[in-house]
């Protein structure tokens, strides 16, 4: 893995020269080497700071903040300007893992020099260190490989597709469908990417693709034998509100955490038990002796205007 220095946010101290940082080429490299793979979505300061520090490889900004975030049913909601601020707060909190910004719905639809444009806002604007895209738009790599952007792709259940595919379901079952979606992996590895999101298909097709290709494969879905694993944070400690997914680990409930301080917090408002004299300030001695000198002093003269 290659070491790079860069400064932190103006109120933090640059990055540890003794942190490995990993970028796509260190990604590559575990690749060859057999080792897997960690990512995690992540979409504020807050857990993006926990993730880094627990190690994981690989932090996307991913789309699905539109659904476990901004409460939409899908991900098409969710503009560039949302993304762009979302990636900042991460970028902020990153120390260690490359960070990827997901490509919103209509970021890339166009022209390959729109998505162009685009991805350089995530890199320019948010510290993005690489954008991720769904579908075979071999064009579009080919274009953000020649403008020096690192850009991940993304094949099988594209969630930005759902009204395409009839909701979310899982795709390459056939052999047809299986042929191609290693073709489309082959394609985008040859355009540049560097590395490909496999969601939603069987666990042999993917199995074969990342026997196939040199670029690392992340899964989503896509059984064991992927380069790498990526899970939706919110899936993975149930913040999510939705159905579990059948590929979707709970390692944590999160919300039942949550829930139960919320209610400990409610129930000591309402008891008067929250805050106590221990988590409440204090007049000094002196000015409550000299409070108490100024009320003994206009006692009588409002005790006489009452008479």
């Amino acid at each position: 893995m290659s070491i790079t220095n860069f400064p932190g946010s103006a109120n933090s101290s640059p990055l540890d020269s003794s942190i490995t940082k990993v970028t796509i080429p260190a990604l590559a490299e575990m690749k060859r080497q057999g080792k897997p793979i960690s990512a995690l979505t992540a979409y504020d300061y807050a857990t993006s700071r926990l993730v880094d520090e627990a190690g994981i490889d690989l932090v996307l900004v991913g789309d699905s903040l539109a659904m476990v975030v901004m409460g939409h049913d899908n991900t098409l909601a969710v503009t560039v300007d949302e993304m762009l601020h979302h990636t900042r707060a991460v970028r902020r909190a990153v120390r260690r893992a490359l960070v990827v910004a997901d490509m919103p719905f209509g970021s890339y639809h166009g022209t390959p020099a729109e998505g162009v444009a685009n991805a350089v806002r995530f890199i320019k604007e948010a510290g993005a260190e690489a954008v991720k895209i769904e579908g075979p738009r071999v064009a579009l790599v080919e274009a953000l490989t020649v403008a020096e952007i690192p850009v991940i792709g993304h094949l099988g259940l594209t969630p930005q597709s759902v009204h395409r595919m009839g909701g979310y379901r899982v795709q390459a079952k056939t052999t047809d469908a299986a042929q191609q979606i290693k073709a489309d992996a082959r394609a985008l590895e040859e355009a540049g990417a560097g590395l490909l999101v496999l969601e939603g298909i069987p666990r042999e097709v993917a199995a074969e693709i990342t026997a196939e290709l040199t670029i690392p494969t992340i899964g989503i879905g896509a059984g064991p034998d992927c380069d790498g694993q990526i899970l939706v944070f919110h899936d993975m400690v149930n913040l999510s509100f939705a159905p579990k997914a059948k590929f979707a680990r709970r390692y944590a409930d999160a919300a039942g955490l949550f829930r139960a301080a919320i209610e400990h917090y409610r129930e000591d408002v309402e008891h008067r038990a929250f805050p106590s004299d221990e988590e409440s300030y204090h007049l000094s001695s002196t000015v409550r002796k000299e409070l108490e000198a100024e009320r003994t002093e206009t006692l009588p003269v409002k005790q006489l205007r009452k008479a």
